[in-house]
């Protein structure tokens, strides 16, 4: 009876001292106001590159990021195309462009954001028999630091169709 009684005495005691211990982490620094958010318009600019280097399409987009929030921005713009898939039977593709900015804040003067785009489009068809078209795509995703006020491209790959190129540029304006 007295061993069972002295493991019981222990066991208190450790279980006293384990919680005195605990109690005695330091004190946490007092919680630091989050910086203000700041708006910026942000401008997209999908361009396709000849085997020249030169523009021969170009597509806009606009949106506004804050620095405020972890939420994501989108932009959508497609069609939807048809396709035949059997005797009068279509099934419709989307192709179009969708970018997802997120995350955005300030390092210094500059704007980082965690951005993916994804371009598609259908191939053009030289052949003028029915057949299945070809979707092509381009996507991408990184986090990205763009100077504030400077157009920066961000992506860019070759196309897979010719000896030309894509690329997404991008240019964050703060608003006032």
């Amino acid at each position: 009876m007295r061993k069972i009684t002295l493991y019981c005495c222990l066991l208190l005691l450790i279980l006293s001292c384990g919680r005195t211990a605990l109690a005695q982490d330091a004190p946490k620094a007092p919680d630091t106001p989050a910086p203000p958010a700041h708006y910026y318009h942000v401008d997209f600019v999908v361009q396709e590159l000849g085997s020249d280097g030169k523009p021969v399409n170009s597509r806009s987009y606009t949106t506004t990021v804050n620095t405020g929030s972890h939420e994501s921005v989108s932009v959508r713009a497609s069609s939807r195309i048809p396709v035949l898939t059997g005797v009068s039977q279509y099934q419709y593709v989307d192709v179009g462009i969708n970018i997802d900015a997120r995350d955005a804040h300030e390092i210094g003067r500059q704007l980082a954001l965690n951005l993916t785009a994804d371009v598609s489009s259908m191939a053009a068809m030289a052949d003028p028999s029915p057949h299945q078209p070809v979707e092509r795509h381009n996507k991408w995703q990184a986090a990205v630091l763009i100077p504030v006020g400077k157009a920066t491209v961000v992506f860019a790959s070759d196309a897979l169709e010719s000896k030309g190129s894509m690329q997404l540029m991008v240019n964050a304006t703060p608003l006032q």
